[in-house]
Parts: structure tokens; C-alpha cells; sequence
């Protein structure tokens, strides 16, 4: 399988943070940003990052910044279509998507969605971590989207859609499981910032 071309989202509004650019926080020294492109883009052939309003405030980083076509916050699926049509103009079948405030996720995220998809007409699938409540835990944010579904993807959008898995069950998604469930901790909070500052 090809590599996909990855997606950083970052389109959210950051309500539980005072708003801005959660991306930017600094942890160690460098910003929740940073971490991420460090982590994804030796997985990936090219990486571009979904973000709205001002544009100019991403310069500095050097990636193509994809605003979401839904208006409205629609959420991390609007950022995933984004991306699949960004592909689409690349000529690339597949994407990766991470979460822009997630900086521990795995070296390995990409190979293991693609393992987890092997047969699959259209490859789609979602990280998952144990949970010792539910068994699995999914990380809708984390995921393997094939730019085949991205018509689909408008359309459930356009319908209403918001909930990650509400449209990748339609679509049988597999399941790629990560051992470690901190690997996906991320920081929604001033006090997960502090946590994750220890976890470094």
C-alpha cells in the first residue's frame, strides 16, 4: 500500500482551553504542534494541516493550511473531507488524519491502520486503545480515509452528521489497537497540559 499523504486537525474551537490556537501550547519547550509534525510526517508522504480563519498565522510552519468546507464547526469529520479532497487534487487514494493537541500518539499509527485495513476495498479505519470500562476505546480524531468515500463523506455531512463513528460504522470501519492507552492522551485542559508536561 502506498503511503497516504497525513492531515494535522486543528479546525476545533477550543472551548475548554479560552479558545485560540491550542496547537500552539508549549510543551517542553516547543508547541503541541510541533510534536505532532515530528511524529506524523516521517509516516506520511506530504502533510498539510486543517485549520479556519486567518491562514497567515500558520506561516511559520510551512504546510498547506486546509480550511473545512462545511460552515459552521462541524467538527473533525469536516477537517477528515477537507483532507480527502486535498488528496484528491494530489492524486493520492488515502489520508491519515492526528489530533493537532495529541503529541504521544504512535510512531507506528500509519503502518498499523494500514495493516489494520489489508483487503478492504476501501481502507477505513480508527485507532483504538484498551478501556477497562467499554473493552475498546476509539480515537475518532486518529484514522486511515480513503478520498473513494469523500462524496459519501459531504453528503452525511450536508445530512447532518457530526459523530466520527456515526459514519464510519456505515462504512464497516476496522479497528487498528494500540496497546498503550496513553498514547492518545491529549490535552484539552490547563491542567492536562501540566499532566502531559510530566508525561514527557
Amino acid at each position: 500500500m502506498s503511503a497516504p499523504l497525513g492531515v494535522i486537525l486543528a479546525g476545533g474551537q477550543a472551548t475548554r482551553m479560552g479558545g485560540g490556537d491550542k496547537g500552539r501550547l508549549r510543551l517542553g519547550g516547543r508547541s503541541l504542534m510541533d510534536h505532532v509534525i515530528d511524529r506524523l510526517s516521517p509516516q506520511v508522504s506530504g502533510l498539510a494541516l486543517n485549520a479556519n480563519g486567518d491562514a497567515a498565522r500558520f506561516a511559520d510552519l510551512d504546510l498547506p493550511i486546509l480550511a473545512d468546507s462545511i460552515d459552521g464547526f462541524a467538527g473533525p469529520l469536516a477537517g477528515v473531507l477537507a483532507g480527502l479532497d486535498w488528496a484528491a487534487g494530489q492524486g493520492v487514494d488515502t489520508i491519515v488524519t492526528a489530533a493537532a493537541d495529541t503529541p504521544f500518539f504512535p510512531c507506528d499509527l500509519v503502518p498499523r491502520l494500514q495493516l489494520a485495513t489489508d483487503g478492504m476495498a476501501h481502507p477505513l479505519a480508527l485507532a483504538g486503545t484498551p478501556d477497562p470500562r467499554r473493552g475498546l476505546a476509539r480515537h475518532p480524531t486518529f484514522g486511515l480515509w480513503p478520498v473513494a468515500l469523500r462524496d459519501d463523506l459531504r453528503a452525511a455531512l450536508r445530512d447532518g452528521v457530526r459523530k466520527v463513528v456515526m459514519w464510519t460504522d456505515r462504512h464497516d470501519a476496522r479497528m487498528a489497537e494500540f496497546p498503550d492507552e496513553a498514547a492518545f492522551f491529549n490535552v484539552n485542559t490547563p491542567d492536562d497540559l501540566v499532566q502531559a508536561e510530566a508525561m514527557l
